[in-house]
């Protein structure tokens, strides 16, 4: 009897599956991808598999998967600007930290509009490439400065009744203001930089103040012709007296776009 039990047990023991290396194994794969970001079209909530996304400042360039998740290989020191791209899609941006590493992105892209004009998708740096140390976010620039200021001739026409064309700033860097000081954006003890403009055919239409994402600003209609001229004209150190001495910044995916009027401007 012991025999034949015996026996019945090595059977049992040799032909039944390894449920459990199946499912740490399966476990194991589920925590490797919850721990790797995802782009994901913001609509359907979908992945989108090909999406370039990249951290210029950081050399960084890859691609997302099938499952549209992709793994930040980079050492990130501080704030940076990462872009994602994708035919059909609005260019994308978002400032990271290094909080990244413990906390996974999960990025939504929207279908573009016929309506909508890009302007620069890449990274611009505006300044003269001299800054202090504790600047915001300059240990991140990794692009020479392209003056002081940026220029652009756009044709634009005027939004129908019930919209308004935004000019959106997809990130912002290293503004050097007296608010984003207070706010803790940088670590300069005693002195502070004027503030970003607008400025749409020569007029100053707004002043940024502070580094971040999808900043907004509204053209009064009134402005708009069929050709115009935007300017984003970076600040100066306040406490400068001898020459001008420009704050060194960077933006990416600057962009108008005609949408409908929002409720506070009705």
């Amino acid at each position: 009897m012991l025999y034949k039990f015996l026996a019945f047990l090595l059977i049992f023991l040799f032909s039944a599956p390894c449920y459990s290396e199946t499912i740490s194994g399966n476990v194991r794969q589920d925590e490797y991808n919850q721990k790797k970001n995802m782009v994901i079209d913001s609509a359907s909530n979908k992945p989108i598999q090909g999406a370039k996304v990249s951290v210029p400042q950081y050399d960084f360039y890859t691609s997302t998967d099938k499952d549209g998740r992709f793994q930040l290989n980079a050492n990130i020191e501080d704030k940076a600007i990462l872009q994602v791209e994708k035919d059909g899609y609005k260019p994308f941006s978002i400032t990271i930290d290094r909080m990244v590493e413990t906390n996974p992105l999960k990025l939504g892209l929207e279908k573009t509009s016929p309506l909508d004009l890009y302007i620069q998708t890449g990274v611009f740096h505006l300044g003269d490439n001299i800054f202090s140390p504790n600047s915001a976010n300059c240990r991140q620039f990794r692009l020479k400065s392209n003056g002081s200021y940026y220029h652009k001739k756009i044709k634009l026409n005027k939004p129908e009744n019930g919209k308004e064309a935004v000019i959106v700033f997809g990130s912002i860097i290293g503004l050097d203001t007296k608010l984003a000081k207070e706010l803790g954006q940088n670590a300069i003890v005693s002195v502070y930089s004027s503030p970003l403009q607008i400025i749409f055919n020569g007029q100053t239409i707004a002043e940024i103040n502070l580094n971040g994402d999808n900043q907004q600003v509204v053209i009064p209609n009134s402005l708009i012709r069929e050709t115009n001229d935007l300017t984003v004209q970076t600040g100066k150190n306040l406490f400068q007296y001898e020459y001008s001495d420009y704050d060194d910044m960077e933006f990416a995916n600057l962009r108008i776009e005609v949408r409908d009027k929002t409720f506070a401007n009705k």
